[in-house]
């Protein structure tokens, strides 16, 4: 199939097209770098990062905002990547399996992806294959990182609102001095808050004095601070009310 005709069946949000032009473009095959030349540069489709350390709920927390937005009639497109062997760059791929309630759902496409040993939490091709979402018609794309500590920060210079997740006793407010990914974090949420409310409370509190300890951001904005419960979706309306907010600010 010729590049012009996959664009034109990407627009469309043919479901068959996008898995394979987004494999095409993960393996570099034949034509993949032609299609990418050609492609239409498209901002419009905000692109949210999340990230944070292993069992935070990064997982929970997408499958929760993509249920509050199918309910809106938005249509959502996932990019997970997952860790891979040292030895076979093999993966398990186990981000989809939290998510499998939405795997019917025409409204939404997930796509699991191994890293492959690329460091910075994405994967080696994770920014063309985020391009050729952009070019299908969803509404939001969402982008989460293997998560495994303060080095996640690739997935910053690629998202219009960058999610830093973690949960109840995780840290402290030393945390805000360290010139890691606290500090280009635009939304923090503290997950569990259904079962440990008054720790969540106490991290989130925590949180937001060390974030006084980071130095004035360039864009103006300060890093907003919300709690959250993946499992029973409390409080992700007002995450998704804080992304829609920073974008407006930008």
């Amino acid at each position: 199939m010729k590049s012009s005709e996959i664009i034109v069946k990407l627009a469309d949000g043919d479901i068959r097209t996008i898995a394979k032009t987004l494999s095409l473009v993960e393996n570099e095959g034949e034509g993949a770098k032609e299609l990418l030349a050609n492609l239409p540069f498209k901002r419009k489709i905000p692109i949210i990062g999340i990230t944070g350390p292993p069992g935070a709920g990064k997982s929970s927390v997408v499958n929760a905002c993509i249920g509050h937005l199918v309910k809106n009639d938005k249509r959502v497109a996932v990019l997970a990547v997952d860790p891979s062997s040292p030895f076979n760059f093999g993966s398990l791929l186990g981000d989809r399996v939290r998510m499998e309630a939405h795997f019917n759902d025409d409204k939404v496409f997930i796509r699991s992806v191994a890293s492959r040993g690329h460091l910075g939490g994405l994967s080696t091709r994770i920014y063309e294959m985020a391009d050729v979402l952009a070019n299908a018609n969803f509404d939001y794309i969402f982008i989460e990182t293997v998560g495994v500590g303060q080095s996640e920060l690739a997935v910053h210079g690629m998202t219009d609102a960058f999610l830093l997740l973690s949960q109840p006793g995780a840290g402290d407010e030393l945390q805000g001095i360290k010139r890691g990914v606290l500090e280009l974090a635009d939304l923090v949420i503290v997950n569990k808050v259904d079962r440990l409310p008054e720790g969540a409370r106490q991290t989130a509190i925590q949180l937001k004095q060390a974030l006084h300890l980071a130095p004035p951001r360039a864009d103006q904005w300060t890093p907003q601070i919300r709690t959250a419960a993946a499992l029973t979706g409390q409080h992700i309306d007002k995450i998704l009310e804080s992304v829609e907010e920073y974008r407006q600010h930008l």
